[in-house]
């Protein structure tokens, strides 16, 4: 007898896993093609909503309809949708696309109901015809999406139709990355009527307009129980990507695991995966990088059983996470690998070049591997490869970035001819993305005006509605009147308040617009004292009858100056170049000055500078500060102190010292025209890396202090700069 028990659970046990992992892999297919069916259930000839009614799908998801019979419900092409209450029989429906459905239900005399299922494209519902194909251009054309919302508000009736219709409104301009105008309108529609669904939305929307309080207050102010599974996971999810933004890592690694565990509850697949690689992102960044190699395998692993698309953008990311740990073969494989899955589905698939699942990336991405490994033939048969690729697809930033690194590896195996002709390509396609630029900065300018006009428009039609609204209640109820004119003034300041703050996003891009073109100005300025100085000491060398000195000064400073003009149409330089004209310059002001200054340049080194870019003579300024105004009015004789140390693996930090008299005495010692020429010279640095930043992600950091406590008090200036 307890054999054949013990058979009988060994048996459940086989046949119960076997479904299990069944289930799951149909989950993991069929959860891709899922989307939100809406619907209502209202009583036809009363058009009175019915609450409570049960909605099942055969899939699995549970709702019920709210105090305004309405429903929303996660569901699959195929899918049976089951429609159950006490009042009315059971109503079958069979899903065929994101469709809009109603159930009217009409009482007999056996208080019993027959149901109809009707699509909402009728000829009277114009509303939702409208939102439908808001919804259809949502992705293609931003102006004729908004025009749909627009003639939608016209045709609503209800609060209810106004909160839909801004939530598609929000939905078109996260979409277009117009997160200002997302989140001011999700905000609308969620004043119109508080939707959980809207919530989760504009805390997106909050933080990729990097307003990370809003976005924590926003998901922390959800109700998890009310929640379905999708919607807790997508929440939790949304949590660690504001953690992981403002770099509490530890907050976004507890809030992915959280809904890791909710999505592995609930064989919830796709968000597994996503989950599993964002945990190893943020130990990435951390700095954990076996934790983050363990998370990684796992996320390429589960990736593979999903569709394709999915599984190239995971093994981009781990060969990403590869190429942080210098293990380049395995950076080159999986690249190679992804690259081969690119080349299957490219046929069926179209990638912008923005994506980073383009053939002209990856093969730029393996050739900067070979060249790593100083396997220059491969590197340079793959970075001929993207180059192509680049040229044919019209991407011009990935052709000049393979066109540099081309030019960096033919001089790297010795090959000058070929080198310079390549540099003398790259100069050309960098005066091309310059012109390129300039042309997408003024279709930006032009779209968001265009953009800007459409929701003002908008916002007046809701105020003219609510005016509306106001006068025909006025006509039904005298009591009313103060309430709606109140409403109406509040209406009319929200306007005028969005209106400002649009207009005010539209003249920072202008001004943006306007640093970039000056961009190229403030790059080619070295300090004139400078150059006027060092003429001065020639012109002292010759007088003295030094000529041997004057010669080699003026070599020296010939160097530099060639060196200076070489790099003047470059935003970002080899660190390496960098020291070299540190060194150069430094050389000529000791030279000037031996008896005030000793200096010392030191250099860790662990320190790879071929793998780190920084603005070309960003540091000569604080070095001539240092100088001219520091250490040259010291009573004794004084040091320069220049080092560069690594403090992360993509951070660098550059220190320069001085035991000089200090800022405020240097500042009581120069004359008025010395202390704007001077304010002007680091008022442009301090722009150029401004603009530089904005340009690449707060690449550069810069922070002046005082460097001791003593009479002499000195300066200290500390660069910080981060690998690309």
């Amino acid at each position: 007898m307890n054999v054949l028990v013990k058979y009988l659970i060994f048996l459940y046990l086989v046949f119960s896993t076997g479904f299990m992992f069944g289930q799951q892999r149909n989950d993991a297919v069929n959860q891709e093609k899922r989307f939100t069916v809406r619907g209502a259930v209202i009583e036809s000839d009363t058009y009175k909503p019915i609450p409570d009614v049960n909605i099942e799908v055969s899939g699995g998801a549970y709702t019920t309809t709210d105090a305004l019979g309405e429903f929303r419900i996660e569901a699959k092409k195929g899918d049976e949708l089951t429609i159950r209450h006490k009042d009315f029989e059971t109503v079958y429906y069979t899903i065929k696309s994101s469709e809009r459905i109603k159930v009217e239900v009409q009482p007999n005399k056996m208080d019993e109901y027959k149901s109809k299922l009707f699509k909402s494209r009728g000829s009277v519902q114009i509303f939702k015809s409208l939102i439908d194909s808001a919804e259809v251009y949502l992705k293609k054309d931003a102006k004729k999406s908004i025009q749909f919302i627009a003639d939608a508000l016209k045709n609503s009736r209800s609060v209810k139709e106004n909160s839909e219709a801004y939530e598609v409104l929000g939905d078109v301009y996260l979409y277009w990355k117009q997160y200002d105008l997302a989140v001011s309108n999700y905000r609308i529609s969620i004043q119109n009527r508080a939707n959980n669904t809207v919530k989760i939305k504009l805390a997106k929307a909050y933080q990729l307009n990097k307003n990370y309080q809003e976005s924590l207050a926003t998901y922390n102010d959800i109700d998890k129980t009310e929640l379905s599974n999708w919607e807790l996971v997508t929440l939790y999810e949304g949590l660690g990507d504001v953690h992981q933004n403002t770099k509490t890592f530890n907050a976004a690694i507890d809030a992915y695991t959280e809904g890791l565990n909710v999505a592995k509850k609930h064989l919830i697949s796709p968000k597994v995966t996503d989950l599993n690689s964002k945990i190893a992102q943020v130990y990435d960044a951390k700095g954990e990088s076996q934790k983050a190699k363990g998370y990684f395998n796992e996320s390429l692993k589960l990736a593979k059983t999903q569709n394709k698309k999915r599984g190239i953008e995971e093994k981009i990311k781990v060969a990403d996470f590869q190429n942080n740990l210098s293990d380049y073969s395995s950076e080159i494989e999986l690249r190679k690998q992804a690259l081969e899955d690119i080349n299957e589905i490219e046929t069926d698939s179209v990638f912008d070049n923005e994506s980073a699942l383009t053939p002209q990336k990856q093969n730029y991405k393996i050739g900067n591997a070979y060249a790593l490994q100083k396997d220059f033939g491969q590197a340079i048969s793959y970075l001929e490869k993207s180059i192509e690729e680049a040229d044919d697809k019209e991407d011009l930033i990935v052709q000049k970035d393979a066109t540099r690194k081309l030019s960096e590896v033919y001089r790297d195996a010795g090959e000058f001819d070929k080198a310079l002709v390549a540099y003398q390509q790259y100069v050309d396609l960098v005066d091309k993305v310059y012109s390129k630029k300039e042309q997408e900065i003024s279709q930006a300018a032009r779209f968001s005006k265009d953009i800007v006009n459409k929701q003002n428009r908008i916002l007046s039609l809701e105020s003219d509605r609510a005016l509306s609204e106001s006068k025909y209640q006025l006509n039904i109820e005298q009591a009313r009147r103060q309430k709606l004119i109140i409403y109406s003034l509040i209406g009319g300041v929200i306007l005028l308040l969005v209106t400002a703050f649009l207009m005010f996003n539209y003249i920072k891009q202008q001004r943006l617009a306007n640093n970039l073109l000056a961009l190229k100005t403030l790059r080619s300025q070295m300090n004139p004292h400078f150059i006027f100085n060092a003429l001065n000491s020639v012109n002292s060398f010759i007088a003295s009858n030094d000529e041997r000195t004057a010669n080699k000064y003026l070599t020296d400073f010939s160097l530099l100056m060639r060196a200076v003009l070489e790099n003047s149409e470059e935003d970002f330089i080899p660190l390496e170049k960098e020291i070299e004209l540190l060194e150069l310059y430094t050389k000529l002001e000791h030279f000037r000055f031996k008896d005030k200054f000793d200096y010392s340049i030191t250099v860790d080194e662990n320190i790879d500078v071929n793998d780190f870019v920084i603005p070309p003579m960003l540091l000569q300024p604080y070095i001539e500060n240092a100088v001219w105004h520091g250490l040259r009015y010291k009573k004794t004789k004084g040091h320069l102190n220049i080092s560069i140390a690594q403090t992360k693996p993509d951070e660098i930090k550059i220190t320069i010292t001085d035991d000089g008299i200090g800022r405020q005495k240097s500042k009581a010692l120069k004359t008025k025209n010395q202390q704007k020429q001077n304010s002007k010279g680091m008022g442009n640095i301090k722009k150029r890396v401004s603009i530089l930043n904005a340009m690449y992600k707060d690449k550069v950091d810069v922070s002046v202090t005082d460097f001791q406590d003593e009479d002499d008090t000195g300066t200290k200036v500390i660069v910080t700069l981060k690998k690309d």
